[in-house]
């Protein structure tokens, strides 16, 4: 059987591999020149820049399955987070993960002590839970489950709202209570890391192996027309028509509707902005390997150390710093900039920022689609589109690494 993958990102280069270790003639067509969609990386000067704040769960059980983890060469981030706020900073760890942190986290005046033993008690409950049963639960916002559980306005505010913002980019917590307790279950069991090379590696890695079985990958090949009729399937690129028995649509939600015409594609975009700076080692604050939350707004919502987790990421005599925007904020770079400049003076009074240099800024207008109480209930089925066509990308599962992963695999059973 011969199958066309439209689109080479996570879910199309799972999908391929596993197309053609079962004996299938797979094809890619990828539009860009690499493939990685959303996952990408760039390199200039001796920095990495990912597309975007962007890392991965260890304990994500599609990653486990699809992904040499050892081969990336992960680099973590210490459990918990920095609580930053004007001329205060305070430290929020698992002190079972962490143990070196257990002081810093027990005389942590940010979170009471009630809601520190709520978050353990409920790392405790939801360890007994199957990944898949959380994503089947939900119904309410986070914002209404960390109320319905107990959670103090105090914790929410400074820990919850930019820790959950950073990963549903909503900081209202208005995302279902699924994605919130399937996250804190991947936390509370693995690690977040990048790979020392960039995101991209990743779909690198899918790429190599999806090649290795057999498919065959052409990037700079867009997609512009898909037709399903008589038991086969047409697309067209800009240089060819290729016909083949089926094919696995992988592109981005509104690549995936216009081509396959259905509708319940979700296209509601969440977006972020990431600006990426450096700052002589010299002169680098102590932050460890934590992520600091801002705690008294969202300007920005998160910065994070990137080359004191991976020091690959820039030059060795340089510190090189995330700083990520929630939604689509209008000013211009150097506003933006400016904004970070004055968070971090207030974090830390006694360092020098006066050399922190923007490297970088990506404007990310789709990063995640939206995730309201019940929105799996909505998504397309994988064989919503008609003929041999089948749907692969995390919007048919939930926004995340994970549900891209997942849905290649899910697109391949298909197939077969």
């Amino acid at each position: 059987m011969t199958v066309v993958v439209v689109g080479g990102g996570l879910a199309g280069l799972v999908a391929a591999r596993h197309l053609a270790e079962s004996g299938r003639d797979v094809t890619v067509f990828e539009e860009r020149e690499e493939v990685g969609g959303r996952v990408r990386t760039a390199k200039a000067d001796g920095y990495t820049f990912d597309r975007g704040f962007q890392v991965m769960f260890s304990a994500y059980p599609a990653a486990k399955r699809e992904l040499d983890i050892e081969a990336l060469a992960p680099r973590a981030f210490t459990p918990g987070a920095t609580i930053a706020a004007p001329n205060h900073r305070s430290v929020l760890s698992d002190p079972l993960r962490n143990p070196t942190a257990a002081p810093q986290t027990l005389f942590n005046t940010d979170v009471r002590t009630a809601d520190k033993l709520r978050l353990f008690r409920l790392q405790r409950e939801l360890a007994d839970v199957e990944p898949a049963e959380l994503l089947a639960r939900g119904g309410s916002t986070i914002a209404e489950y960390l109320a319905d559980y107990g959670f103090s306005r105090r914790f929410v505010e400074r820990f919850a709202a930019p820790f959950y913002g950073g990963i549903t980019l909503d900081r209202s917590l208005e995302t279902d209570s699924a994605v919130f307790e399937y996250t804190y279950k991947m936390l509370s069991e693995g690690e977040i890391f990048v790979p020392a090379g960039g995101m991209q590696a990743i779909p690198r890695q899918l790429a190599d192996r999806a090649r290795a079985a057999g498919a065959t990958i052409e990037t700079d090949a867009a997609v512009t027309d898909l037709q399903a009729d008589d038991g086969e399937v047409t697309v067209e690129t800009g240089s060819e028509t290729v016909t083949a028995e089926s094919a696995v649509v992988a592109t981005d939600p509104r690549t995936a509707a216009d081509l396959t015409g259905v509708e319940t594609i979700p296209t509601e975009a969440l977006g972020c902005v990431t600006q990426y700076f450096s700052l002589p080692s010299s002169r680098a604050p102590d932050t460890g390997k934590r992520i600091a939350l801002n705690a008294a707004d969202d300007r920005p919502n998160t910065v994070a150390p990137l080359s004191a987790v991976a020091s690959e990421y820039a030059p060795e005599d340089m510190a090189l710093y995330g700083a990520t925007f929630l939604g689509t904020p209008e000013e211009s770079d150097a506003e933006l900039a400016e904004e970070v400049r004055a968070a971090l003076r207030s974090w830390y009074p006694k360092a020098s920022f006066d050399a922190l240099e923007l490297r970088r800024t990506d404007r990310v207008p789709f990063a995640q689609f939206a995730q309201p109480p019940g929105f799996r209930r909505s998504l397309p089925d994988p064989t919503a589109p008609e003929g041999n066509v089948v749907l692969a990308g995390d919007y048919t599962r939930w926004s995340s690494i994970q549900g891209a992963l997942e849905s290649g695999n899910v697109a391949a059973d298909l197939v077969r």
